[in-house]
């Protein structure tokens, strides 16, 4: 049996760090430096894919011989790219548009090979449906889960869940901001068969 790999996650997030350890793997965190702003006309398909990649590669020369595993997210409603909110007022505003409304959310991702320079990348869109919520239930909702480093102003694995009508998508892990299904393909293409 061959050794895995060194796997590293490019990655601050700690959404991120719980779900990659579903996967029982042994890996480390780094978090890149990177320019997360959107190119005037990107489409936000192309951009979370960019950004998975930059972080990826922004780490790799330091990281010989490792698989970097680089994610990047944005909420998508309608025609609007809807980042992380970063202020309450922001959060509330979101919400807000989003009520009643379907938005998709992008999660880019990128495993890179640093020994073979190899990079794979994928999108994964996952579907969300919100409840009509009234702007006391949004202000409630934000004051309690503190949603501001979050795209689309909430976190599914918490108390957001309650702001949901349904959810449509392959990988519910994406939602998160790590599509796992889709990391275990890449992974396997690397000879990273699990379950260990």
């Amino acid at each position: 049996m061959t050794a895995t790999p060194a796997i590293l996650l490019a990655s601050s997030s700690p959404f991120r760090r719980e779900l990659l350890g579903k996967l029982h793997l042994e890996f480390s965190h780094q978090s890149p430096d990177i320019d997360e702003s959107r190119q005037d006309g990107e489409p936000p398909t192309e951009l979370v894919m960019r950004l998975g990649r930059e972080k990826a590669t922004a780490l790799a020369a330091e990281h010989p011989n490792t698989l970097i595993i680089g994610s990047d997210q944005v909420a998508v409603l309608g025609d609007k790219v809807l980042g992380k909110p970063g202020t309450r007022e922001k959060a509330i505003e979101q919400l807000s548009a989003a009520s009643g409304q379907r938005v998709t959310f992008l999660t880019g991702l990128c495993l890179l090979n640093t020994a073979t320079g190899r990079t794979q990348t994928a999108c994964e869109p996952f579907h969300v449906q919100f409840r009509t919520l009234t702007r006391e239930q949004i202000e409630r909702y934000v004051d309690l889960e503190q949603p501001l480093n979050c795209a689309g102003s909430f976190k599914s694995e918490g108390l957001g869940i309650v702001l949901f009508k349904s959810l449509e998508g392959r990988d519910p892990n994406s939602l998160i901001g790590l599509p796992l299904i889709t990391l275990t393909e890449f992974l396997a293409a690397e000879g990273v068969q699990l379950p260990l």
